[in-house]
């Protein structure tokens, strides 16, 4: 088993068998670590749900608009000043997938494709919450179409969810119509179908987002927790090794020649200012951005951030 759930995954398409054998290793994921680990990436952000509840909180000093049926009347006697209490808001914290299965995560140089990587990490996570007794429901795009699986805390949820994404994986093709942006339609159907207090990833490699998806992200930021994994293939970073390559796009063919120091410095730097733009946009709504490579093994990288064993 162990030799099994550390390679990393193979292949141009996911098997639906193999995302299912994940279960037994996303027992080693602590998602009640993810907060503390998570906030690191993106510096200090109030990630609590405020408002009346059973837990309390804080004492503060009264603002227009909050309930005064919290004032805090010994404190305030005490002060002198009004003074009010906080509490937190007891919340179920179901977990939400997104999951980008377009033609731009049909790729791969190394190992597998983008879009098995993003299957292998999402399974595991769904596993992970359901053995943490979360609901885990989900959302498959390709840019045509997607399939809503609705949050439950029950095992034949997950097995649905990997069924769609297994599904959608294997419906890809080269001769597959790209659409200009798959992901700012998925953000915005996340928000219908999204309630306050999820705990939402979104894994992708986030070509093509636009101001309109991040108007999403931030409105759906404003009362959930987002993670976004980046999903990259090693071509993608830097040039093949010096040589003359065939290129198609499955229609027309080009020559390349990859020894130019400035073509692959230049090729290099676009893809790392990338990443920065995208991290510093998303660290600015408090979301952070975790790379993960298709050279990566998804449990142990997930190990090393959610305190499994190594």
């Amino acid at each position: 088993m162990e030799s099994f759930v550390s390679a990393v995954p193979q292949g141009a398409y996911c098997e639906l068998n193999e995302l299912i054998r994940l279960r037994y290793p996303a027992r080693e994921l602590k998602l009640g670590r993810q907060r503390r680990v998570f906030s690191r990436l993106t510096g200090p952000h109030q990630g609590r749900f405020r408002g009346r509840g059973i837990e309390f909180e804080e004492v503060r000093i009264y603002q227009p608009g909050d309930d005064i049926r919290n004032i805090d009347w010994r404190v305030t006697a005490r002060s002198g000043k009004p003074h009010t209490k906080l509490f937190c808001e007891e919340r179920e914290r179901p977990m939400l997938l997104l999951i980008d299965q377009s033609l731009a995560m049909f790729f791969g140089s190394r190992n597998c494709f983008k879009s098995v990587l993003a299957a292998h990490a999402a399974a595991l996570l769904s596993w992970a919450a359901l053995q943490n007794n979360d609901r885990v429901g989900g959302l498959i795009f390709n840019g045509l179409e997607h399939a809503e699986i609705r949050a439950k805390r029950s095992s034949r949820t997950v097995l649905q969810l990997l069924k769609q994404i297994s599904d959608f994986n294997h419906r890809l093709r080269r001769s597959f119509a790209p659409a200009d942006s798959a992901i700012d339609p998925a953000l915005e159907e996340l928000r219908r179908i999204t309630r306050p207090g999820a705990n939402i990833f979104i894994l992708s490699d986030f070509r093509g987002l636009s101001e309109n998806g991040i108007k999403h992200l931030h409105l759906l930021g404003k009362h959930n927790d987002i993670t976004a994994i980046r999903i990259f293939d090693p071509l993608e970073e830097h040039l093949p090794p010096d040589g003359q390559y065939t290129i198609t796009d499955g229609e027309n063919r080009l020559s390349l020649h990859s020894g130019d120091p400035r073509l692959r410095h230049r090729y290099r730097e676009r893809f790392r200012l990338a990443g920065e733009d995208l991290s510093k946009k998303f660290g600015s709504m408090g979301i952070p951005v975790l790379p993960l490579s298709t050279l990566d093994s998804p449990l142990s990288y997930f190990r090393e951030l959610l305190g499994g064993k190594k």
